[in-house]
């Protein structure tokens, strides 16, 4: 299986350096153009020869491929929507979105400020939605559409320092489910990746021979497996140092106690249990629960599907 991505369009944010960078280079080279977005360069979309974005959009055109440069603030809407009916109006079609424009805010829960935390929701969480909702209907017209959240195991699985950072990234993962379910019909696939990546953020956080085992370009390929014809949907891709897994939320069988007053006790008792991971089971959609729940607890399954 082969990834072709001619004549296929895609919008690839925080593209300046880093991941972004790699990812729309890649993309590139597998035949996408390119909207490389990067906040700085002119926000017309047209850059200048010293932004970020721009020297982006020069590497890609002096090896043969086509690219713009757009300066957009994904947590300006207005600004989104701009960027996007440039590049309809270019191209005629936007196939793929790969949000990846991020921030850093890191504190302790403790020491972090409130605007600290809403800074990098707003950037994380609000960009991507900002910049999905601008593309959704026309990828729904089109009957086609590849998108790709950049999740965290910060946020699948904590890290101190990063409350804000791990509640935007987790917050993608659901943003990404939903979407997912929603999309599946006019073939909009989406996913997350979860990067393991020495980009600017990390620089100063780790040794400088680890980052360069880390290099940005290494996790470009999930994206790139995300996108393409036969991409998936509802995957979380991580992905670092040449290595590839998949992470899952998933549910365990639990047990049922019914009501009553010693419920309480009876589960503080037997939570291990309940934790119990034997036979768990990654739900198609958020009803999956319920519908376990009732099972257990002695509706048939259609009662507990509700039909």
């Amino acid at each position: 299986m082969t990834i072709n991505l001619t004549n296929r369009v895609a919008i690839v944010t925080g593209a300046g350096a880093g991941l972004g960078r790699e990812h729309a280079l890649l993309l590139a080279r597998l035949g996408a153009k390119v909207v490389v977005n990067d906040l700085g360069s002119d926000v017309s979309g047209r850059g200048g020869s010293a932004t970020a974005a721009q020297k982006v959009v020069d590497e890609i055109v002096a090896a043969g491929g086509e690219a713009i440069a757009n300066g957009a603030s994904v947590t300006d809407a207005e600004q989104v929507q701009n960027m996007v009916a440039e590049s309809l109006s270019r191209w005629g079609r936007i196939d793929i979105l790969v949000n990846n424009a991020g921030i850093l805010r890191d504190k302790s829960f403790s020491k972090m400020t409130l605007d600290d935390f809403r800074a990098v929701i707003e950037v994380h969480l609000m960009g991507a939605v900002n910049c999905t909702k601008a593309v959704w209907d026309v990828m729904r017209e089109q009957q086609y559409g590849r998108i790709v959240m950049t999740t965290s195991s910060s946020g699948l699985y904590g890290n101190f320092g990063q409350s804000n950072y791990g509640a935007a990234k987790m917050a993608l993962v659901g943003l990404m489910q939903t979407l997912a379910l929603e999309g599946a019909r006019n073939n909009i696939r989406v996913n997350c990746i979860a990067p393991t990546a020495g980009t600017r953020m990390l620089e100063g956080l780790m040794p400088e021979a680890v980052l360069n085992a880390l290099a940005p370009g290494a996790v470009s390929p999930a994206v790139a497996a995300l996108v393409g014809e036969d991409a998936p949907t509802r995957m979380v891709l991580c992905a670092g140092a040449g290595s590839f897994e998949a992470a899952h939320i998933t549910l365990t069988p639990g047990i049922y106690l019914g009501a009553g007053e010693q419920v309480p006790h009876l589960l503080a008792q037997q939570l291990s249990d309940v934790a119990n991971r034997d036979s768990e089971t990654v739900p198609a959609s958020g009803a999956a629960q319920g519908e376990l729940e009732l099972r257990k607890a002695g509706f048939t399954d259609k009662q507990a599907s509700g039909q």
